[in-house]
């Protein structure tokens, strides 16, 4: 069969460099840094007492008291994502076959903030079990995608993916292929996650996978330098309308971009780790050049997933190197988690978005914070990581990668949108 043309019509952010995608962006483009130290719990005895967090964020800016009590803050960042997307792409909904709208909504960890109050409220009480009512809908992962399809009536396949750190480019992935196979016409996807509580920064703090720069929080986020020490966790979602073609020029949508591949992987190694040789990383880029019928020297830029850690930075350096070739060398790369943090869940959608605004603009954001090379070898400082300040470039396709825990990787390619040929 023939394969549909997929475009991006919308786009959405709530992250820790601005309360909309505009913000987002512009902080991305002048290096700005997102950490800072953490607001919501006490954290004197904690081992990193920073992270990104959104910042001056209250939900009743954006919701009815009695209904932020029903969302968990991952819950609110999606919908206030997805209301700016689906305002972007123009859609009525009043105007649209409802059961060809779909939502595809990625999530890590879902509601642990909620987890975490509810289960220490019942132990610091007699034991009887006066849990709320919100409890379940509020903590369950899948409840953002099923809110989105509430508030605006979309009928259309409705579900969450869960695949760690790639849990939102999944989403992206899952909505191209569906629309691309005809299966419905547009697709809210994207990905949030607000997981900066006690537990989750104790938790990632006993993997020993965060920073604990708490000296320097706004720098602490130093991909492919010397120094890294961990990743430094961010909050937030963000949106991408995809929208099967046709059905885009019939409306008279304005385009960004078009997706044309996408790649699925795994590492097959470790709980946590990368493998060391990238092997995971090296066939999920393969796999989404081969769906896009791309070459490698199609690519001008990669947002990798370029977390900070002393093991994953140059894992996915080899891999780069091993898909690449000399191409490597022309190509620009950049990880903006060196200055929104890692949204874990979140991160691919907001990586996504960034790659869209790149091929756009024809500009790549930077990698910041950095100060010294690695004596390792394997982290070539020939290849333009775009340290510390923007670039200009054309930039007519763009990969974005993003790699999880359990060995889970997803990549999407999106290229410049030029009409119909």
């Amino acid at each position: 069969m023939e394969l549909k043309r997929v475009v991006v019509t919308g786009l959405g952010a709530i992250t820790p460099l601005g309360k909309n995608m505009p913000e987002t962006w512009n902080a991305m483009l002048n290096g700005v840094s997102g950490a800072g130290p953490i607001t919501r719990f006490d954290t004197s005895k904690f081992k990193s007492t920073f992270a990104c967090e959104v910042k001056n964020y209250d939900p009743i800016d954006y919701f009815e008291k009695k209904d932020a009590r029903k969302y968990d803050m991952f819950a609110q960042f999606a919908l206030i994502a997805a209301k700016e997307a689906i305002s972007d792409a123009g859609i009525e909904p009043e105007k649209e076959n409802l059961d060809r709208i779909g939502v595809i909504w990625g999530a890590g960890i879902g509601g642990i903030d909620t987890f975490e109050q509810e289960v220490i409220n019942f132990a610091n009480g007699d034991g009887t079990p006066r849990f709320n009512p919100f409890f379940i809908p509020k903590m369950i992962a899948d409840l953002s995608a099923g809110h989105i399809s509430l508030m605006y009536g979309f009928r259309g396949p409705n579900y969450c993916t869960v695949s760690a750190c790639a849990s939102s480019t999944n989403a992206i992935a899952d909505a191209f292929n569906l629309i691309r196979l005809g299966k419905t016409d547009v697709f809210v996807c994207g990905g949030s996650e607000a997981a900066i509580t006690s537990a989750g920064v104790g938790g990632f703090n006993a993997l020993h996978a965060i920073s604990t720069r708490n000296d320097d929080p706004m720098t602490a986020s130093r991909p492919f330098s010397k120094s890294r020490d961990g990743f430094v966790m961010g909050e937030g979602g963000a949106c991408l309308i995809l929208e099967e073609l046709d059905h885009a020029l019939a409306r008279g949508a304005k385009i960004y971009a078009e997706v044309v591949g996408m790649g699925m992987s795994a590492d097959a190694h470790h709980m946590t780790a990368p493998h060391p040789e990238g092997l995971g990383a090296t066939a999920v880029m393969k796999n989404a050049l081969d769906d896009a019928g791309m070459k490698p020297e199609d690519i001008d830029y990669i947002n990798v997933h370029g977390t900070s850690t002393p093991l994953g930075d140059i894992a996915e350096v080899k891999a780069i190197k091993n898909v690449f070739g000399d191409h490597a060398y022309k190509l620009n790369i950049s990880s903006t988690k060196s200055m929104t943090g890692h949204l874990l869940g979140a991160a691919g959608a907001v990586e996504a978005l960034a790659s869209v605004l790149a091929v756009v603009n024809d500009i790549v954001p930077p990698t910041i914070n950095f100060t010294e090379g690695d004596e390792d070898p394997e982290l070539d400082y020939a290849l333009n990581f775009t340290f510390n300040k923007a670039q200009k470039r054309v930039v007519n396709a763009a990969l974005s990668n993003t790699f999880g825990f359990g060995g889970h990787n997803a990549s999407i390619i999106v290229k410049k949108w030029q009409g119909l040929s």
